[in-house]
């Protein structure tokens, strides 16, 4: 696969977030899955980062040249899933 076909190979289907987006804030100085998930919004949507975290680490790996081992997980923010809101509704 040429380079420019490989910027444009989506890492985050829930974001729509391109490889050639992540290899971008990398070279920014994004530095762990955490900063590239705030500057490109990869690891947000629907699925929480469970497909494209490792996609972005792989990335880190081989354009900032971070062991995988190196880099901290991400932080989950509860709710991890939806809820209804009648959940904390008060009992009479």
């Amino acid at each position: 696969m040429n380079k420019d076909a490989l910027s444009e190979v989506v890492v985050c289907r829930c974001e729509e977030v391109t490889r050639g987006e992540v290899v971008e804030v990398i070279r920014r100085g994004a530095r762990s899955v955490a900063a590239v998930k705030r500057r490109t919004s990869a690891g947000l949507g629907l699925c929480h980062g469970r497909t494209c975290t490792r996609q972005i680490a792989q990335v880190l790996k081989e354009e900032a040249g971070i062991a995988i081992s190196e880099l901290k997980p991400s932080t989950v923010r509860p709710p991890v899933r939806p809820i209804l809101l009648t959940a904390f509704e008060e009992e009479e």
